[in-house]
């Protein structure tokens, strides 16, 4: 292992790790206030709820919630975060900003929504596509690695469980996608596209 290897993995595991602990610091805030973090969620179609999309994916309803969100972010987070940290927080912003925008949009009133769900969906997505979209053989395996782990999260796009945010997932997914092509290289006019490698 190169030592510019070593460096990004340490980045990486440590960011991811950073970023996951900041969660469960709010969380225990937020249950030692009585739930006070709770209205930063995203109420729909409420244009002063436009500012809490960014803090409302940092934000769980419970302990539950954050446990079955952690596993998923950690992995993916950190699979994502190996391609460079200032990759991971385009990709993630980009991610956050599509899930919370779809959640304001279509998102039944009243409702408020909250949580790394999106963030995770869009991990999901964004590891799947990226390999195909910057031609690597690698990421297109690491793709299909993604695929068999979390392949079944796909079903939390379809409105079957009550009290889930099939937008945040969906509209994180969408994101994800997008923060794929929209973090790739861009290429000079006429400049053909890059071999597979």
């Amino acid at each position: 292992m190169t030592s510019e290897t070593t460096y990004r993995t340490a980045s990486a595991l440590k960011l991811i790790l950073v970023w996951v602990g900041l969660m469960w610091v709010l969380e225990a805030v937020d249950y030692a206030t009585g739930h006070a973090l709770d209205p930063y969620g995203i109420s729909p179609r409420q244009t002063d709820e436009l500012l809490d999309i960014v803090p409302a994916a940092f934000l769980h309803f419970g302990w539950d919630h954050l446990m079955a969100n952690t596993v998923p972010l950690l992995v993916l987070g950190f699979m994502a975060a190996l391609r460079g940290i200032g990759t991971f927080l385009a990709v993630s912003l980009i991610t956050i900003l599509v899930s919370g925008l779809g959640v304001w949009i279509t998102a039944p009133v009243p409702s408020n929504t909250a949580g790394a769900s999106g963030l995770v969906f869009g991990l999901f997505g964004y590891l799947v596509v990226r390999g195909f979209v910057d031609r690597r053989i690698a990421d297109v395996a690491l793709g299909g690695v993604v695929v068999v782990l979390y392949g079944s999260i796909l079903w939390g796009v379809l409105p079957t469980t009550p009290g889930v945010s099939w937008q945040g997932h969906l509209f994180g997914l969408i994101g994800g996608v997008m923060a794929a092509f929209m973090t790739s290289r861009r290429r000079a006019a006429g400049e053909q596209k890059p071999a597979w490698h």
